[in-house]
Protein backbone atom coordinates (compact mmCIF):
# COMPACT_ATOMS: atom_id res chain seq x y z
CA UNK A 1 0.00 0.00 0.00
CA UNK A 2 1.31 3.79 -0.63
CA UNK A 3 0.19 5.82 1.95
CA UNK A 4 0.94 9.80 2.08
CA UNK A 5 0.34 11.66 5.48
CA UNK A 6 -0.06 15.06 6.16
CA UNK A 7 1.17 16.00 9.85
CA UNK A 8 4.47 14.48 11.26
CA UNK A 9 2.89 14.95 15.06
CA UNK A 10 2.29 11.80 17.34
CA UNK A 11 -0.89 10.81 15.27
CA UNK A 12 0.49 10.88 11.66
CA UNK A 13 3.92 9.09 13.07
CA UNK A 14 2.11 6.55 15.42
CA UNK A 15 0.18 5.83 12.34
CA UNK A 16 2.95 5.38 10.21
CA UNK A 17 4.87 3.18 12.76
CA UNK A 18 2.13 0.47 13.18
CA UNK A 19 1.09 0.31 9.23
CA UNK A 20 5.53 -0.35 8.79
CA UNK A 21 4.93 -2.94 11.65
CA UNK A 22 1.86 -4.82 9.72
CA UNK A 23 3.52 -4.32 6.38
CA UNK A 24 7.10 -4.08 5.97
CA UNK A 25 6.28 -3.08 2.57
CA UNK A 26 4.06 -0.38 2.58
CA UNK A 27 5.67 2.69 1.48
CA UNK A 28 4.60 5.46 3.33
CA UNK A 29 5.59 9.13 3.01
CA UNK A 30 5.18 11.87 5.79
CA UNK A 31 5.32 15.49 4.98
CA UNK A 32 5.82 18.10 8.56
CA UNK A 33 5.62 21.74 8.01
CA UNK A 34 7.85 22.29 10.59
CA UNK A 35 11.94 21.27 11.16
CA UNK A 36 12.97 17.96 12.68
CA UNK A 37 13.76 19.72 16.03
CA UNK A 38 10.29 22.18 16.63
CA UNK A 39 8.27 21.14 19.06
CA UNK A 40 5.80 23.15 21.07
CA UNK A 41 4.25 23.37 24.40
CA UNK A 42 6.45 21.44 26.91
CA UNK A 43 6.01 18.26 28.25
CA UNK A 44 3.12 15.60 28.66
CA UNK A 45 1.71 12.64 30.66
CA UNK A 46 0.32 9.66 29.93
CA UNK A 47 -1.87 7.93 32.46
CA UNK A 48 -1.79 4.18 33.09
CA UNK A 49 -4.37 3.21 30.71
CA UNK A 50 -2.64 4.65 27.82
CA UNK A 51 1.11 3.30 28.48
CA UNK A 52 -0.70 -0.20 28.57
CA UNK A 53 -2.36 0.40 25.01
CA UNK A 54 0.81 1.64 23.70
CA UNK A 55 2.89 -1.16 25.27
CA UNK A 56 -0.01 -3.84 23.71
CA UNK A 57 0.41 -1.63 20.17
CA UNK A 58 4.09 -1.44 19.86
CA UNK A 59 6.12 -2.54 22.24
CA UNK A 60 9.29 -1.91 20.41
CA UNK A 61 8.47 1.76 20.32
CA UNK A 62 7.36 1.65 24.06
CA UNK A 63 10.02 -0.15 25.51
CA UNK A 64 12.66 2.73 23.85
CA UNK A 65 9.35 5.37 24.68
CA UNK A 66 9.68 4.41 28.66
CA UNK A 67 13.37 4.03 29.37
CA UNK A 68 14.35 6.46 32.12
CA UNK A 69 11.06 7.79 32.33
CA UNK A 70 9.83 8.68 35.68
CA UNK A 71 6.49 7.27 36.79
CA UNK A 72 4.21 8.64 39.53
CA UNK A 73 1.70 7.96 41.58
CA UNK A 74 -0.98 10.47 42.68
CA UNK A 75 -2.15 14.02 42.23
CA UNK A 76 -2.31 16.99 44.21
CA UNK A 77 -5.03 19.76 44.11
CA UNK A 78 -4.36 22.91 45.87
CA UNK A 79 -7.24 25.00 47.19
CA UNK A 80 -6.90 28.05 49.29
CA UNK A 81 -3.48 27.30 49.35
CA UNK A 82 -3.87 23.69 51.34
CA UNK A 83 -2.71 20.79 49.12
CA UNK A 84 -4.73 17.87 49.01
CA UNK A 85 -2.66 14.41 47.69
CA UNK A 86 -4.49 11.87 46.27
CA UNK A 87 -3.52 9.12 45.49
CA UNK A 88 -3.82 5.54 43.24
CA UNK A 89 -3.50 7.13 39.11
CA UNK A 90 0.11 5.64 38.02
CA UNK A 91 1.57 8.40 35.28
CA UNK A 92 4.24 8.90 33.42
CA UNK A 93 6.17 12.25 32.24
CA UNK A 94 7.36 13.06 28.91
CA UNK A 95 9.13 15.92 27.22
CA UNK A 96 7.07 16.30 23.69
CA UNK A 97 9.89 16.86 21.54
CA UNK A 98 11.48 13.86 23.13
CA UNK A 99 8.31 11.77 22.02
CA UNK A 100 8.63 13.40 18.91
CA UNK A 101 12.29 12.35 18.39
CA UNK A 102 11.34 9.11 19.60
CA UNK A 103 8.88 8.80 17.00
CA UNK A 104 10.67 9.82 14.36
CA UNK A 105 13.88 7.81 14.84
CA UNK A 106 11.23 4.42 14.76
CA UNK A 107 10.01 5.98 11.44
CA UNK A 108 12.68 6.43 9.65
CA UNK A 109 14.57 3.18 11.61
CA UNK A 110 11.60 0.81 9.48
CA UNK A 111 11.54 2.90 6.41
CA UNK A 112 9.11 5.94 6.39
CA UNK A 113 9.78 8.64 4.86
CA UNK A 114 9.61 11.72 6.44
CA UNK A 115 9.75 15.52 4.36
CA UNK A 116 10.32 18.43 7.45
CA UNK A 117 9.43 21.62 6.40
CA UNK A 118 7.52 20.81 3.76
CA UNK A 119 3.97 21.72 3.91
CA UNK A 120 0.84 20.30 2.06
CA UNK A 121 -1.45 22.64 0.41
CA UNK A 122 -4.35 20.02 -0.14
CA UNK A 123 -3.94 15.75 -0.64
CA UNK A 124 -3.23 16.52 -4.29
CA UNK A 125 0.19 16.40 -2.97
CA UNK A 126 -0.26 13.02 -2.73
CA UNK A 127 -2.19 12.16 -6.31
CA UNK A 128 -1.29 8.32 -6.46
CA UNK A 129 -1.78 7.37 -2.86
CA UNK A 130 -3.55 4.49 -1.86
CA UNK A 131 -4.41 6.17 1.43
CA UNK A 132 -3.94 9.97 2.50
CA UNK A 133 -3.89 10.56 6.15
CA UNK A 134 -4.67 14.49 7.70
CA UNK A 135 -3.38 15.06 10.31
CA UNK A 136 -2.45 18.72 10.74
CA UNK A 137 -4.09 19.91 14.33
CA UNK A 138 -7.05 21.29 15.37
CA UNK A 139 -6.92 23.77 12.81
CA UNK A 140 -6.82 21.66 10.09
CA UNK A 141 -6.31 23.87 6.72
CA UNK A 142 -7.24 20.55 4.91
CA UNK A 143 -9.86 20.09 6.68
CA UNK A 144 -10.89 23.16 6.04
CA UNK A 145 -10.14 23.79 2.36
CA UNK A 146 -12.56 20.49 2.44
CA UNK A 147 -15.43 20.89 4.74
CA UNK A 148 -18.06 19.63 2.71
CA UNK A 149 -16.18 16.25 2.87
CA UNK A 150 -16.10 15.84 6.23
CA UNK A 151 -18.66 18.66 7.79
CA UNK A 152 -16.63 19.12 10.66
CA UNK A 153 -18.37 21.61 13.65
CA UNK A 154 -16.86 24.01 15.89
CA UNK A 155 -17.50 24.97 19.56
CA UNK A 156 -15.19 27.79 21.34
CA UNK A 157 -15.79 27.35 24.67
CA UNK A 158 -14.75 30.40 27.19
CA UNK A 159 -11.74 29.89 29.62
CA UNK A 160 -8.87 31.33 28.36
CA UNK A 161 -5.40 29.04 28.48
CA UNK A 162 -1.63 29.49 27.96
CA UNK A 163 0.58 26.73 27.84
CA UNK A 164 3.56 27.60 29.66
CA UNK A 165 6.83 26.13 31.00
CA UNK A 166 9.18 26.49 34.10
CA UNK A 167 12.50 25.33 35.75
CA UNK A 168 10.40 24.98 39.12
CA UNK A 169 10.64 21.14 39.51
CA UNK A 170 6.64 20.44 41.23
CA UNK A 171 7.18 16.52 41.28
CA UNK A 172 2.93 15.57 41.53
CA UNK A 173 0.62 16.45 39.18
CA UNK A 174 -0.69 19.44 40.36
CA UNK A 175 -3.90 21.75 40.25
CA UNK A 176 -3.09 24.77 41.59
CA UNK A 177 -6.53 27.05 42.15
CA UNK A 178 -5.16 30.46 42.88
CA UNK A 179 -7.61 33.71 43.62
CA UNK A 180 -6.71 37.59 43.61
CA UNK A 181 -8.30 40.77 42.62
CA UNK A 182 -8.70 40.11 39.18
CA UNK A 183 -10.43 36.74 39.72
CA UNK A 184 -10.00 33.11 39.66
CA UNK A 185 -6.52 31.31 38.18
CA UNK A 186 -5.79 27.44 37.55
CA UNK A 187 -2.82 26.10 37.36
CA UNK A 188 -1.95 22.19 35.69
CA UNK A 189 1.38 21.39 36.33
CA UNK A 190 3.71 18.57 36.59
CA UNK A 191 7.62 18.02 36.15
CA UNK A 192 8.05 16.13 33.12
CA UNK A 193 12.21 16.12 32.81
CA UNK A 194 15.22 16.44 35.68
CA UNK A 195 15.22 20.44 34.86
CA UNK A 196 11.85 21.61 33.87
CA UNK A 197 8.20 21.20 34.29
CA UNK A 198 4.82 22.02 32.48
CA UNK A 199 2.61 25.14 33.87
CA UNK A 200 -0.40 25.32 31.77
CA UNK A 201 -2.43 28.65 32.81
CA UNK A 202 -6.09 28.66 32.76
CA UNK A 203 -8.95 31.57 33.64
CA UNK A 204 -12.43 32.65 32.94
CA UNK A 205 -12.16 35.69 30.15
CA UNK A 206 -13.42 38.10 32.72
CA UNK A 207 -10.42 37.17 34.66
CA UNK A 208 -8.50 37.42 31.99
CA UNK A 209 -9.55 40.84 30.58
CA UNK A 210 -9.54 42.08 34.69
CA UNK A 211 -5.92 41.24 35.14
CA UNK A 212 -5.15 42.91 31.75
CA UNK A 213 -3.60 39.51 30.40
CA UNK A 214 -5.96 40.99 26.95
CA UNK A 215 -3.39 43.69 26.56
CA UNK A 216 -0.03 42.34 27.71
CA UNK A 217 2.80 41.58 25.18
CA UNK A 218 4.45 38.13 26.44
CA UNK A 219 6.80 38.89 28.69
CA UNK A 220 3.87 40.88 30.58
CA UNK A 221 1.74 37.72 30.33
CA UNK A 222 4.77 35.89 32.26
CA UNK A 223 5.43 37.99 34.98
CA UNK A 224 2.09 38.32 36.05
CA UNK A 225 0.85 34.66 35.93
CA UNK A 226 4.59 34.17 37.74
CA UNK A 227 3.30 36.63 40.33
CA UNK A 228 -0.14 34.86 40.58
CA UNK A 229 1.63 31.78 41.22
CA UNK A 230 4.52 32.67 43.09
CA UNK A 231 4.11 30.37 46.23
CA UNK A 232 4.15 27.02 43.53
CA UNK A 233 6.96 28.44 41.64
CA UNK A 234 9.23 29.48 44.59
CA UNK A 235 9.66 32.76 42.53
CA UNK A 236 11.23 30.72 39.45
CA UNK A 237 9.60 32.65 36.46
CA UNK A 238 7.88 30.94 33.79
CA UNK A 239 8.84 30.40 30.33
CA UNK A 240 7.16 30.36 27.28
CA UNK A 241 7.72 28.64 23.37
CA UNK A 242 5.53 30.46 21.25
CA UNK A 243 2.99 30.46 23.74
CA UNK A 244 -0.46 32.24 23.24
CA UNK A 245 -3.70 32.62 24.76
CA UNK A 246 -6.30 30.51 23.26
CA UNK A 247 -9.86 29.25 23.81
CA UNK A 248 -10.53 25.05 23.77
CA UNK A 249 -11.83 24.82 20.93
CA UNK A 250 -14.52 21.35 20.44
CA UNK A 251 -14.35 19.92 17.48
CA UNK A 252 -16.34 17.20 15.59
CA UNK A 253 -16.56 15.59 12.13
CA UNK A 254 -19.50 14.72 11.10
CA UNK A 255 -17.72 12.20 8.36
CA UNK A 256 -14.38 11.42 9.61
CA UNK A 257 -13.08 10.17 5.58
CA UNK A 258 -14.06 10.98 2.11
CA UNK A 259 -12.80 8.67 -0.76
CA UNK A 260 -9.20 8.04 0.48
CA UNK A 261 -8.76 10.39 2.33
CA UNK A 262 -8.85 10.04 5.97
CA UNK A 263 -8.87 12.43 9.49
CA UNK A 264 -6.56 11.81 12.73
CA UNK A 265 -6.23 13.15 15.73
CA UNK A 266 -6.70 16.99 16.32
CA UNK A 267 -8.10 17.17 12.85
CA UNK A 268 -10.65 14.77 13.72
CA UNK A 269 -11.96 15.29 16.99
CA UNK A 270 -10.42 17.37 20.37
CA UNK A 271 -10.94 16.52 23.81
CA UNK A 272 -9.75 18.89 26.83
CA UNK A 273 -6.65 18.38 28.14
CA UNK A 274 -7.67 17.70 31.90
CA UNK A 275 -8.99 14.32 31.37
CA UNK A 276 -5.70 12.97 29.06
CA UNK A 277 -4.20 15.00 26.41
CA UNK A 278 -5.05 15.04 22.90
CA UNK A 279 -1.66 13.29 22.17
CA UNK A 280 -3.32 10.06 23.77
CA UNK A 281 -6.59 10.04 21.39
CA UNK A 282 -4.37 10.94 18.83
CA UNK A 283 -2.07 7.79 19.89
CA UNK A 284 -5.07 5.64 20.12
CA UNK A 285 -6.86 7.27 16.84
CA UNK A 286 -3.73 5.49 15.31
CA UNK A 287 -4.04 2.54 16.59
CA UNK A 288 -7.91 2.08 15.51
CA UNK A 289 -7.42 2.96 11.72
CA UNK A 290 -4.13 0.61 11.48
CA UNK A 291 -6.26 -2.09 13.02
CA UNK A 292 -9.22 -1.51 10.90
CA UNK A 293 -6.87 -1.59 7.62
CA UNK A 294 -5.62 -4.94 9.13
CA UNK A 295 -8.78 -6.74 9.46
CA UNK A 296 -10.17 -5.07 6.15
CA UNK A 297 -6.54 -6.66 4.41
CA UNK A 298 -5.56 -3.76 3.59
CA UNK A 299 -9.01 -2.70 1.67
CA UNK A 300 -8.70 0.84 2.12
CA UNK A 301 -12.54 1.68 1.58
CA UNK A 302 -13.32 -1.49 4.25
CA UNK A 303 -11.05 -0.51 6.39
CA UNK A 304 -12.10 3.23 6.61
CA UNK A 305 -15.77 2.23 6.91
CA UNK A 306 -15.27 0.32 9.81
CA UNK A 307 -13.13 2.49 11.33
CA UNK A 308 -15.23 5.03 13.04
CA UNK A 309 -17.66 1.88 13.57
CA UNK A 310 -15.13 0.86 16.11
CA UNK A 311 -13.50 3.81 17.62
CA UNK A 312 -15.96 6.22 17.49
CA UNK A 313 -17.89 5.22 20.34
CA UNK A 314 -15.20 5.49 22.60
CA UNK A 315 -13.93 8.58 21.16
CA UNK A 316 -17.25 9.98 21.54
CA UNK A 317 -17.71 9.00 25.61
CA UNK A 318 -14.10 10.57 25.52
CA UNK A 319 -15.43 13.51 24.13
CA UNK A 320 -18.53 13.82 26.05
CA UNK A 321 -16.62 13.61 29.51
CA UNK A 322 -14.53 16.11 28.19
CA UNK A 323 -17.13 18.90 27.61
CA UNK A 324 -18.29 17.67 31.17
CA UNK A 325 -14.68 18.77 32.69
CA UNK A 326 -14.63 22.07 30.63
CA UNK A 327 -17.63 23.09 32.16
CA UNK A 328 -16.52 22.22 35.59
CA UNK A 329 -13.86 24.17 35.04
CA UNK A 330 -15.93 27.24 33.21
CA UNK A 331 -17.97 27.15 36.29
CA UNK A 332 -15.05 26.30 39.62
CA UNK A 333 -16.40 29.62 40.87
CA UNK A 334 -19.52 28.39 42.16
CA UNK A 335 -17.61 25.89 44.35
CA UNK A 336 -14.40 27.81 45.61
CA UNK A 337 -16.25 28.33 48.96
CA UNK A 338 -16.05 24.53 49.43
CA UNK A 339 -13.08 23.63 51.81
CA UNK A 340 -10.33 21.77 50.14
CA UNK A 341 -10.86 18.03 50.46
CA UNK A 342 -14.88 18.25 49.27
CA UNK A 343 -13.43 20.57 46.48
CA UNK A 344 -11.21 17.68 45.44
CA UNK A 345 -14.08 15.34 45.45
CA UNK A 346 -16.06 17.19 43.51
CA UNK A 347 -13.26 17.35 40.81
CA UNK A 348 -12.97 13.98 40.76
CA UNK A 349 -16.09 13.36 40.21
CA UNK A 350 -16.99 16.15 37.90
CA UNK A 351 -16.94 14.33 34.68
CA UNK A 352 -19.00 11.56 36.13
CA UNK A 353 -16.78 8.84 35.19
CA UNK A 354 -15.90 8.27 38.92
CA UNK A 355 -18.00 7.07 41.45
CA UNK A 356 -17.38 7.74 45.27
CA UNK A 357 -16.60 3.90 45.73
CA UNK A 358 -14.33 4.16 43.14
CA UNK A 359 -12.38 7.23 44.50
CA UNK A 360 -12.49 4.88 47.48
CA UNK A 361 -11.01 2.24 45.81
CA UNK A 362 -8.46 4.14 43.92
CA UNK A 363 -7.12 6.49 47.61
CA UNK A 364 -8.80 5.15 51.13
CA UNK A 365 -6.88 7.51 52.69
CA UNK A 366 -7.82 10.23 51.30
CA UNK A 367 -11.90 8.85 51.78
CA UNK A 368 -10.85 8.54 55.18
CA UNK A 369 -10.01 12.11 55.53
CA UNK A 370 -12.81 13.28 54.11
CA UNK A 371 -15.32 11.03 55.73
CA UNK A 372 -13.22 11.90 59.33
CA UNK A 373 -14.03 15.74 58.40
CA UNK A 374 -17.67 15.66 58.15
CA UNK A 375 -18.06 12.49 60.95
CA UNK A 376 -19.87 10.66 57.98
CA UNK A 377 -19.43 8.22 55.47
CA UNK A 378 -19.18 8.87 51.65
CA UNK A 379 -22.10 7.77 49.81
Amino acid sequence: MRIGIIGGGPAGLYFALLMKKQNPRHEIHVVEQNPAGAAYGFGLVFAAPALRILADSDPEFYEDFMRDRVELDGMEIVHRGVRVPVKGNVWARVSRIDMLHQLQRHCLRRGVTIDFESRAEDVDRFPERDLVVVADGVASPIRAKHADWFGPSFERRHNKFAWYGTEALIAPLSLIFRQNEHGIFIGHAYQYSKTHSTFVVECDPQSWARAGLDRMAEAESLKYCAGVFRDDLGGTPLLANKAQWMNTAVVRNRNWSHGNVVLLGDALRTVHPSIGSGTRMALQDAIALARALKRSDDDVAAGLAAFPRTRKPGSDDFQEAGIKSILWYENVAAIMHLDPIAFARSYFRRTGKMSDQDLRRMDPVFVAAYEKERRAPLS
